[in-house]
């Protein structure tokens, strides 16, 4: 009786570990290998990464170096700068575990993972939207700019980005994600859930702020018009040629710049978000792996032309450039061109309308 007791018994815990180790097997499936590595895709993520991490790193050493530019506009780009660093450094090496599905063995690291991508992707919406905000203040409000752009209220602003970008991205981490699949790996589209994509992520934190920014550099394009024309009617002795001429050149300078600055937003983010619509709108139509890959690296090139376009465009910061580049040592294929020379070529060609610029920057 005893032994039948025991034989049962031990039959009993056998086949209780068989099924734990199938439960466990089918939950976190391990075994599975990695998919081969996307070699294009690696080496331009990789590209990315460098340059996010290497340009934003620079401008904030330059404000971190000279006192001057300690002030709470630059604050502003600073916080802009450590969110794109951290995109390269951080968000764009999860993004390359994930396209080959690691990890496989860790669930919720796989999730908290996909969630990093979308705290760091939000933190840079966020701060383009807080200093297009500055922006408008500085040239719409510009007697009431240093009572409300104050080193203080630039932190909590900064403090609200990152607040706000963190509790958006995590939103999946606290279930709003699809339900756990045992057999895939930790991919973006099985675990995240294409309505969070579409109706929060991309209707709410995504295309709102977008919409807002172009209504603030419309107003700001127009204010800057208005000024540009009471300028030119307070010249004297200049003829009404020349003086419709330099109105018309300001004005396309001033547009450009804001036309770049939409137009880069656009191309960069609302590419992928179009994707996640078809994904979730149209779940039968085939969206090819190279096609999405592509949107992902333009979504993160973004962390790339930030600098160019919010921080180069500022003279401090040029001249800050020039000084670095001047102490490095040219290779000896650009001939007769001596370093002095070479920098003053750079400077008349790609700056040479700074004086052109919106103001205040």
């Amino acid at each position: 009786m005893r032994r039948g007791i025991s034989h049962f018994t031990m039959d009993g815990l056998a086949g209780y570990v068989r099924n734990v180790s199938n439960l466990s097997q089918s939950e976190i499936n391990c075994t599975n290998p990695s998919l081969p590595i996307n070699v294009g895709y690696f080496i331009a993520e990789a590209l990315t990464a460098f340059l996010a991490v290497f340009g934003n790193v620079f401008i904030c050493f330059v404000v971190a170096r000279n006192r001057k530019l300690r002030t709470a506009t630059n604050y502003l780009l600073v916080s802009l700068a450590v969110a794109d660093i951290l995109v390269g450094a951080i968000a764009i090496p999860c993004a390359l575990l994930t396209d080959v599905g690691l990890p496989r063995c860790s669930y919720y690291l796989c999730v908290l993972m996909l969630c990093t991508l979308l705290v760091l992707t939000q933190a840079s919406i966020f701060g383009m939207f807080t200093i297009a905000v500055e922006r408008y203040i500085a040239i719409l409000r510009p007697f009431r700019y240093p009572v409300l752009v104050t080193p203080g209220n630039a932190g909590l602003a900064i403090a609200t980005t990152w607040a706000l970008a963190v509790a958006i991205g995590l939103v999946p981490l606290m279930g709003w994600r699809k339900v756990r699949v045992s057999d895939r790996g930790c991919f973006f589209n099985v675990v995240i859930d294409e309505s969070y994509m579409v109706y929060f992520n991309f209707l709410g934190c995504t295309l709102l702020p977008l919409l807002a920014m172009f209504v603030i550099y419309a107003k700001i394009f127009f204010e800057v018009k208005r000024q540009i024309r009471r300028i030119a009617e307070r010249h004297v002795g200049i003829s009404a040629e020349e003086k419709r001429r330099r109105i018309i050149y300001r004005e396309l300078q001033t547009a450009m710049s804001l036309f770049i600055v939409l137009f880069c937003f656009t191309l960069s983010w609302i590419p992928i978000h179009i994707l996640h619509c078809i994904r979730l709108y149209c779940p039968e139509c085939d969206v090819s792996t190279s096609m999405m890959l592509t949107m992902v690296i333009l979504s993160h090139f973004n962390s790339v032309i930030n600098p160019v376009i919010y921080v180069f465009r500022i003279k401090a910061f040029w001249e800050a450039f020039k000084e670095v580049s001047s102490c490095i040592p040219y290779p000896s294929l650009f001939g007769k061109y001596s370093k002095s020379n070479l920098t003053v070529m750079m400077t008349a060609e790609t700056f040479r309308n700074r004086n052109n610029a919106l103001p205040g920057l």
